[in-house]
């Protein structure tokens, strides 16, 4: 089973470039981040007639997440729980079946949280405790699940190409991480660095600046798995030469297999 994340900024200005990739990567899921769309508005028929099961928990003009599925959903929910009166659409479940097992997928799309301080900070980092408490319910089913998506956390300075202007950023402060690590040290095995060691590895490059042309780029698109999917786990990759194509997101797809 191959499932990808992919923040793809916008699904009307990349719908054409994230079908490319589909049809050449052929992932049997794709969790997509910031498809900055209504649930109506999202064009479902194109994914629809690749075989893609479609679920959206859209957002007019911001945010937004999906799942793209060739192989059956149950069990949609939307919304991260702990804070009835969110209204930003960045959490979407849903349980996949496999041929030999069943997987709870989780994609998220995690808040900037910049300028810090601020509330834009506070609302992250209160975010993070929200999404700490599921991580340990999902724990708790000692069942394979994984949280997918945009963490808007570069977890160490080797994620980064230049970690010293990160230094006061939402996306690197040592409370971000930290509360990041807590969530990974409740047993979670983080895909990537599970078959990758070393620095140089990249999912977003700024449109500014030249910072492709440059690799001045940031690692901050992340799997996180319970140990019953981390026995699963076959391979991990980033598909970097996406951002070189014409009209890119600055993010590029992530993607696992799992023997599932």
């Amino acid at each position: 089973m191959k499932i990808a994340t992919f923040n793809i900024n916008g699904i009307k200005a990349r719908h054409v470039a994230l079908c490319e990739w589909l049809d050449e990567a052929q992932p049997d899921v794709a969790l997509l981040q910031e498809i900055k769309s209504v649930d109506e508005g999202f064009p479902r028929e194109m994914f629809e007639d690749r075989g893609y099961n479609v679920e959206t928990h859209g957002q007019k003009g911001f945010n937004g997440v999906a799942i793209l599925s060739k192989l059956p959903l149950e069990d949609v929910t939307r919304g991260l729980p702990g804070d009835d009166s969110d209204e930003q659409a960045r959490w979407i479940e849903a349980t996949v079946m496999g041929e030999h097992t069943s997987v709870r997928l989780c994609g998220l799309y995690l808040p900037n949280g910049n300028p810090v301080p601020g509330p834009k900070y506070d609302y992250k980092l209160a975010w993070m405790e929200r999404l700490k408490s599921r991580a340990k319910a999902l724990m708790s089913r000692e069942e394979p699940a994984l949280m997918a998506g945009d963490y808007n956390i570069i977890p160490l300075d080797e994620d980064a190409a230049r970690p010293e202007v990160w230094q006061e950023d939402a996306l690197a402060r040592p409370e971000s991480r930290r509360a990041y690590r807590e969530i990974v040290n409740l047993g979670f095995t983080e895909a990537f660095r599970a078959r990758v060691r070393g620095g140089g590895h990249y999912s977003f490059w700024d449109y500014q600046a030249g910072a492709w042309d440059r690799n001045d780029g940031i690692r901050i698109d992340h799997f996180l798995l319970t140990p019953q999917a981390a026995d699963l786990l076959r391979d991990c990759a980033i598909d970097k030469d996406i951002r070189n194509r014409p009209k890119p997101s600055d993010h590029v797809p992530v993607w696992i297999e799992l023997a599932a």
